[in-house]
């Protein structure tokens, strides 16, 4: 027995395995882009968003009377078998390709076809019982089923990513509630400020991630608008009057998603926009996470000649040439990340200027790269909370002495003193190494009681009403 089936397409005839669910276009796919080395199968949401939009079809088809009753529950049983998880392997053409998607839309109506085939009673590749084009591709193109299943998948991938974000935001909040009491000094541009703090420092974070939950949550409600019935270019060619608004309304029973056909089928066809705006949410998230962490690093930089101020957990050795040598590993990986993220953005921006007159060819790429920041995201802030954030500890000592010995205090007197004595008094302790507390005292300006009150680091760390003298 032959291990292959013969298929044939317009370019010819090629053996496929007889195991193999995809199928003759799949099979030049995989061959023809070698370029990634990372197939369809490694994003099972966009497996289970095409399977979702080709049940979708099959059912809105056969409600219009345009697809056989036994066709369509043989489809729809291979589509719900997909979204349960099955056949994924047999998604094998890679996540960038050219043809805007075809490949994608393809390799899923070959493995849902054949699979249907074998529920229908017949071997795979028996297509003159049930076509992957005629059939399961019916009043389809490309050109609305990838995009349509690209946002599906989205909305999915970004509500996994808003979870971990909400995850890493408790775990700053509660680092912020277990540092309320430590006193500490702020900085601006590296230098002293006013005192404050750790645990205002750990919730102003916590607040920075709450900030972009809504912002990410504002994107993915522009992705609930697709342009399934566009065909083609949007004008609808090949399907049914009542086809758009049929396939529509299926797939948000399917999904339980508020989908929503697009205003203007042509132009949604053709606009990448939605993943611009939502790529510049991504960076934003990704910039600022960095920039929490460039902060864990430079609080906890030490252990001796640093701020040394909070303890990262150790996770690694740090060092092959210096005994005992821990770095902040957590930090820095979420740090290459957030620059992965920036340059997956500069790629969507590019990807979408491509786009020409009546379709957007370089979709592939927008997807590939929106999945992978989404992704990494979700991960990274996972791992920051539970590989780092969670097991910081303050030193609490260290951070009041430096708030005592800081020059920063001198700010505090500003409304008592005024501010040009107040800098005359900074520059004396700049220039002796004396105390502001001493210097004032020194002077006669302000008496104990008055300096013990006034210097206080606790009535430092929040507004407080001033009687001037």
């Amino acid at each position: 027995m032959s291990d292959y089936r013969k298929e044939h397409d317009s370019l010819g005839e090629l053996p496929v395995p007889d195991d193999a669910y995809f199928g003759i276009q799949t099979l030049r796919a995989r061959e023809n882009f070698h370029i990634t080395g990372i197939t369809m199968s490694h994003y099972p949401r966009l497996i289970e968003a095409l399977a979702y939009v080709k049940q979708a079809a099959a059912e809105a088809n056969s409600s219009l009377g345009l697809l056989d009753e036994t066709k369509s529950r043989a489809i729809c049983r291979a589509c719900e078998e997909v979204v349960s998880g099955k056949l994924h392997d047999q998604f094998v053409v890679d996540v960038i390709q050219g043809g805007a998607g075809t490949s994608a839309n393809m390799n899923a109506n070959e493995v849902i076809c054949n699979r249907a085939l074998e529920i229908m009673g017949y071997e795979k590749g028996q297509y003159e019982f049930l076509h992957p084009l005629n059939d399961v591709n019916m009043s389809q193109s490309t050109n609305d089923v990838y995009p349509s299943a690209l946002n599906i998948a989205i909305i999915l991938d970004l509500r996994a990513l808003m979870e971990a974000m909400l995850y890493l935001q408790k775990s700053f909040m509660r680092k912020g509630k277990e540092f309320s009491e430590i006193i500490k000094m702020g900085r601006t541009q590296l230098q002293d400020a006013v005192p404050m703090t750790l645990g205002q420092e750990f919730n102003a974070w916590a607040v920075m991630i709450g900030e972009d939950v809504q912002r990410v949550d504002e994107a993915e409600d522009l992705v609930y608008e697709i342009n399934m019935g566009a065909t083609a270019i949007g004008t609808g060619l090949n399907s049914h009057p009542d086809y758009t608004r049929t396939v529509t309304e299926k797939l948000v029973q399917l999904t339980t998603l508020n989908l929503k056909s697009s205003p203007d089928l042509v132009e949604a066809t053709q606009d990448t926009g939605v993943y611009v705006q939502l790529s510049g949410v991504l960076k934003r998230v990704a910039v600022k996470l960095s920039k929490i962490c460039n902060d864990l690093r430079l609080l906890s930089s030490g252990p001796r000649c640093g701020l040394n101020e909070i303890n990262l957990p150790p996770m690694q050795p740090g060092s092959s040439i210096m005994p005992g040598k821990v770095n902040p590993v957590i930090p820095e990986v979420v740090n290459q990340v957030a620059f992965a993220i920036v340059g997956s953005d500069v790629t969507v921006s590019m990807a979408s200027e491509a786009g020409q007159l009546e379709l957007n060819v370089m979709e592939p790429v927008i997807g590939f790269s929106l999945f992978q920041s989404i992704n990494m995201l979700r991960r990274a802030c996972i791992t920051l909370a539970d590989k780092c954030v969670s097991g910081i500890t303050a030193n609490a000592e260290r951070c009041r002495d430096m708030v005592e010995h800081s020059i920063g205090l001198v700010t505090a007197l500003n409304p008592y003193i005024g501010y040009e004595a107040s800098a005359d008094i900074a520059k004396e302790a700049m220039r002796t190494g004396g105390s502001v507390y001493q210097i004032v005292l020194d002077r006669g300006i302000l008496s104990e009681e008055e300096l013990e009150d006034i210097l206080k680091p606790e009535n430092m760390v929040k507004p407080r009403y001033v009687h001037r003298r």
